[in-house]
């Protein structure tokens, strides 16, 4: 340019819009910024206090592997599958009324409270004298994590908008699965401890107990239990609260976590539960959700619980099962986190599930079917991977398709205490009877897949219908304009 020439100015307009440019990219980076900050808080130490939920939950079948079926009698009869099972009971009945009562006592009272009871039942496990008293403690298990898992979804689907849960899910769950696979290093571990001090190497993976002579008697060292009641403890001071009364944030920082899910879904504050909205809330699409959770769970199940004695089925030996264990659950981590965010990225659920669906579908045919053992091993990484995803995009799915605080906590927990369902089933699926093999199991869980996608192909239509009608008739969905239907 010519020094002599006058310099050019930006007209009114132009330094208005380039204001408000610069105002939206700070906007912007200020909301990613507390995003990240949310996302720190929430998300790891939720996954830590799942994954000992996990760990707690699944180690009846490693426990079993290394001493506990024979000190029990657990392969007589159906008394494995008794032990199993009867924690989904009370697991399944309690989700709703304990997470309407986390709307009443706030997250950090109850979760805390519930993870530091259920630490506690888990070295209770440790001295069980017979089969039946062992029995008693899962269901007692089963009583104090019944609203946990739910608990967790509400209180993530709350913090986030719509496409932004499914991911944040994933990394949850997925620290919990991966941490819950090394659970059965860490179970091979304390199993090398057998006939130390006096105690069976199922014991000391259940609490570590020192009951050597009567001199340790009344002395607990402990190990797995301990651990899931030190995070309790920790839990009660780091736990989040609902966005509109959290502590780690500034008020303006809430303003605007409220007001990004105003503006997503119109439910930033929660709303009074009336018995109103309570039966209106159990509509044909939550028994939908509900449906396609379980035929998930069934297949999640089916691995947590009896990867181990697969592997003892396919003629490796303790040591080797539990060590394998692991692998299944890593590669399942990986393959969620990457279905996750591109479920989110593309704004699509009905698509990802699917395909998913097919891969765990694929994993049993294998692990069932498969000639060689190389690649019915290979086959589980499938199955867990598969039916990993599909649990992480059905919540995310049926969250994505719902408005208002009450509704949510109703629906994800009728919801998840599908999965306990799902849980029972495969516990009385894969039989004592049908080892090493368990092919009636694999077959049932093969069904259920098949079962899921016939589901998510009748929801998508349906809200692909919605839809149309909400943009060419301007008709509201779920009472909020210009809301439209996750597919």
């Amino acid at each position: 340019m010519d020094p002599g020439m006058p310099t050019p100015t930006m007209s009114g307009n132009d330094a208005e819009a380039s204001l408000l440019a610069d105002s939206g990219n700070r906007r912007t980076v200020l909301e990613r910024r507390i995003i990240r900050q949310v996302d720190w808080r929430l998300l790891p130490i939720l996954g830590v206090l799942y994954a000992l939920a996990l760990i707690d939950r699944t180690n009846i079948s490693i426990a079993r592997v290394v001493g506990l079926e024979q000190d029990l009698g657990l392969n007589i009869g159906n008394r494995f599958s008794i032990v199993v099972g009867i924690y989904f009971v009370p697991y399944t009945l309690f989700q709703l009324p304990s997470n309407l009562l986390l709307r009443k006592m706030g997250p950090r009272k109850l979760l805390s409270f519930c993870v530091i009871a259920w630490g506690a039942v888990q070295l209770a496990m440790g001295f069980v004298p017979n089969w039946q008293l062992l029995a008693f403690l899962r269901a007692l298990l089963g009583t104090l994590e019944a609203g946990f898992f739910p608990s967790l979804v509400y209180l993530i689907s709350i913090w986030y908008t719509r496409h932004e849960v499914q991911t944040r899910l994933a990394i949850f769950y997925v620290v919990a699965i991966v941490l819950g696979g090394f659970g059965a290093l860490f179970a091979y571990a304390l199993s090398l401890l057998s006939g130390k001090l006096g105690v069976a190497g199922w014991a000391w993976i259940f609490a570590s107990v020192l009951l050597s002579s009567p001199r340790y008697r009344h002395v607990l060292q402990i190990i797995e239990g301990a651990i899931t009641i030190a995070f309790g403890i920790f839990g009660w001071f780091w736990l989040p609260g609902f966005p509109h009364c959290n502590e780690f944030l500034s008020a303006e920082e809430t303003d605007i976590v409220l007001k990004r899910v105003q503006d997503d879904r119109g439910d930033s504050l929660p709303d009074l539960l009336s018995w109103k909205k309570f039966v209106a809330a159990f509509d044909w699409r939550v028994w939908a959700y509900s449906f396609m959770f379980l035929c998930s769970t069934i297949s999640t199940y089916g691995v947590g619980f009896f990867v181990t004695l697969i592997l003892r089925g396919l003629g490796w030996g303790v040591s080797a099962s539990l060590l394998l264990s692991a692998p299944p659950f890593i590669f399942a981590g990986i393959s969620t986190v990457l279905f996750s965010s591109l479920s989110d990225h593309y704004r699509q659920r009905a698509l990802y599930i699917a395909m998913q669906c097919l891969v765990s579908l694929v994993g049993w045919t294998l692990t069932g079917f498969a000639p060689s053992g190389v690649w019915r091993y290979g086959g589980l990484f499938l199955a867990n991977a598969g039916s990993s995803g599909t649990v992480i995009g059905i919540l995310a799915y049926s969250s994505n398709n719902i408005v208002s605080h009450s509704k949510r906590a109703i629906v994800s927990s009728v919801v998840i205490s599908a999965g306990g369902v799902g849980g029972l089933i495969a516990s009385n699926i894969f039989t004592q009877a049908s080892a090493p093999r368990y092919l009636p199991g694999i077959v049932v869980t093969m069904i259920s897949q098949v079962l899921l996608l016939a589901v998510l192909c009748a929801t998508t239509l349906y809200f692909r219908k919605q839809n149309a009608r909400a943009i060419q008739d301007s008709v509201q969905l779920e009472g909020h304009p210009g809301f439209l239907y996750t597919l």
